[in-house]
């Protein structure tokens, strides 16, 4: 820390020892009783004997302040230390689940204390957010409960865990509490008890070797009689140097040897001063500051006297250092302040925009989802914004409650108004219950099943419903729902057994179409196929991935018409019935709807290409060479007459569907 090697200020105190041949003791000496430096002395006790407290300038004396309690307490338990190196953050700006992370982190620490004021700040910021969020959810409650008599209930298992955590903390606290409470009343009672041996030390009648040592000795045991507690410290530390002093300024020692002591101190002292010195500078103030604690421990607590000739000199130029670095703190703490002030105009302006929701009035139930999310917005925003002045704190955050509050009350009023909707939509999701229920054995599947599709879709179309209930009849619903459509499942896999034997009398069926041969007679041929195609449809429906059979059947067929002298309308018919024979087996109702619809464009379509053709002939039969383009003109005709004959092939289709459907 002081940057010399081989110059430990730990070891400074009682590594030189005392030590005289003959000496004599000069006059009678003047005892003082150590009892009159009270606890509330603050001041160096090297001159505390020497110059009055009111003597010492005031604005030197908050500094010194400000070292001495913090020494004091972290005196008492050197746990305490370790705070400075975990960082304190702003708490007030962490989420519940965050708080609760972060509590659960710090409580696997070592040194219990040395995160006390962590865990602190962390349950007042959770405690905070927590009771506002219990109050939110009982206003919710009181406003939708239907029963008077029913008591509000939230159990969050967020707060468990953080329960759990700070008691665990607490439970290693107390105990650390426990063993150092025993341990400081002991370590008190030495100290006092070795303070009491020094004030017996000046005495004229003893030899000066016999005096030195015990006095060597009696240092020895200070420095390891460990922690006091803290409201004892300074008076007790204040008492032993009063007395260590006593005895060097008032007993005639071996000069040389005094001497050499005061000027080791003196250097030791020196040296603290020079890296204070450097500590005013330093950009981390709050390091430096930390580190001046230290220096102020050892300065105090290890490193003996100085003559009396420097003792004034040299402590007033500590004071002066250690009040420049606690000016620059309290600069920096008046900046935090600053923050702090920003934080609060921050919070106020999210308060105000949260109060004005709370007066704007709107409508439905969406529109007041965008107002819910536009305030937990701003309360998001609110716990973002970090501290604010400690004085202002209670009021600011009461504040922000009631706004909250007020908006809550606002829109409950609405939903209030709803429920008699929502009474509604129980009793229609009652009836669908009750539909399902009633259908959820049916084997009539063919009718069942778009009937359970449609009440599905009907309770989809139905809106919100008490939430006491909702779970409840949602529940009701879905298993009457799942135990019909799992019995269709059941029963569409017996039927795939069917369905895959259809296929493998299919597949085998191509072979002696394949091998077919046509006898050359028009109407024997005609009817061979056509009792082709009856056999083939017998057979049934095919697995769906298999469909692809359906289509090498088609080809076949295609190939026998190509061979027939049938009409073009004629094979063209025979292929469309067989293909919608095909898709009434499969019970596809969306596929014949998609077809029937496709069958109406195509014959819009041909109409408007006919009415176009016929309005070209008109056209053509107006000019004035409409002679000359007579053979344009015929061959419009035979355009219109090839649409014409499409247009009834499309109408039969058209007819034969409508026909089926009918069926």
């Amino acid at each position: 820390m002081l940057e010399e090697k081989n110059d430990n200020l730990q070891e400074a105190d009682g590594k030189l020892e005392i030590d005289t041949n003959d000496s004599t003791q000069n006059s009678a000496i003047e005892t003082a009783d150590a009892d009159a430096v009270t606890e509330n002395t603050i001041s160096d006790p090297e001159i505390e004997s020497e110059v009055p407290a009111e003597a010492i300038e005031v604005n030197h004396q908050t500094a010194l302040d400000a070292i001495t309690n913090s020494n004091a307490e972290e005196s008492e338990d050197e746990t305490l230390k370790e705070r400075h190196e975990i960082p304190m953050q702003d708490y007030d700006t962490f989420s519940l689940d965050a708080l609760v992370d972060e509590l659960k982190k710090l409580i696997n620490t070592d040194k219990v204390m040395s995160v006390k004021d962590h865990i602190e700040e962390i349950k007042k910021s959770f405690l905070l957010q927590y009771n506002h969020l219990i109050e939110e959810k009982k206003e919710e409650f009181n406003a939708s409960k239907q029963d008077p008599n029913e008591e509000f209930e939230y159990h969050s298992p967020l707060k468990s865990k953080f329960d759990e955590y700070y008691n665990v903390f607490r439970e290693k606290r107390n105990a650390h509490f426990k063993h150092l409470q025993t341990n400081l009343k002991s370590n008190l009672e030495n100290r006092l008890a070795i303070v009491e041996e020094l004030k017996e030390l000046i005495n004229p009648q003893e030899n000066i070797k016999d005096t030195l040592k015990h006095f060597n000795d009696l240092r020895e045991r200070w420095k390891n009689a460990g922690a006091i507690p803290k409201d004892k410290y300074n008076h007790v530390w204040n008492n032993y140097h009063f007395h260590v002093e006593n005895f060097y300024d008032y007993l005639h020692l071996d000069r040389e040897a005094r001497d050499l002591d005061f000027k080791h101190n003196l250097e030791q002292k020196q040296k603290i001063i020079a890296r204070v010195e450097e500590l005013v500078n330093e950009t981390d103030i709050s390091k430096s500051f930390r580190e001046l604690q230290d220096l102020h421990r050892i300065w105090k607590e290890d490193i003996g006297p100085v003559s009396k000739e420097h003792r004034d000199t040299i402590w007033n130029r500590f004071s002066e250092l250690t009040k420049k670095i606690h000016d620059k703190r309290e600069v920096l703490f008046e900046s935090q302040r600053a923050n702090e002030q920003n934080n609060l105009d921050v919070k106020k302006e999210i308060i105000a925009k949260i109060e004005v929701l709370g007066t704007e009035k709107v409508n439905s139930h969406s529109q007041w989802l965008v107002q819910i999310q536009k305030v937990e917005g701003l309360r998001n925003e609110f716990f973002a914004a970090g501290k604010v002045p400690s004085e202002v704190n209670e009021e600011t955050w009461a504040a922000f409650k009631t706004a909250v509050r007020n908006f809550n009350s606002f829109k409950n009023s609405f939903y209030k108004d709803i429920k008699k909707d929502q009474n509604d939509n129980l009793n229609k999701k009652m009836a669908l219950v009750a539909k399902a229920k009633e259908l959820q054995e049916s084997t009539d599947f063919t009718a069942t099943t778009p009937i359970m599709k449609q009440i599905q879709e009907e309770w989809k179309q139905i809106g919100h419903v008490p939430k006491k209930y909702s779970d409840k009849i949602w529940k009701e619903f879905k298993d009457a729902c799942n135990h019909y459509f799992d019995k269709l499942k059941e029963h569409k896999s017996e039927e795939n057994v069917d369905e895959v034997a259809a296929f493998d009398n299919k597949k085998a069926y191509l072979d002696i179409l394949r091998a077919y041969q046509l006898t050359g007679d028009h109407k024997t041929d005609l009817d061979a196929i056509k009792a082709h195609i009856e056999i083939w449809k017998g057979y049934g429906k095919v697995p769906f991935a298999r469909r692809h059979i359906e289509g090498k059947f088609n080809k076949i067929l295609d190939a026998l018409f190509e061979k027939l002298s049938l009409s073009k309308k004629e094979t063209e018919m025979m292929r469309f019935s067989n293909r919608i024979d095909s898709l009434s087996d499969s019970n596809d109702t969306r596929k014949l709807d998609n077809e029937k619809i496709f069958l109406m464009r195509k014959i819009e379509e041909v109409q408007n290409e006919i009415f176009q053709l016929e309005n070209n002939i008109q056209f053509f039969a107006n000019t004035k060479n409409a002679k000359k383009e007579n053979s344009i003109v015929l061959e419009v005709r035979k355009n219109i007459a090839i649409h014409k004959e499409s247009l009834d092939v499309w109408k039969e289709k058209l007819k034969q569907l409508r026909n089926l459907n009918q069926e």
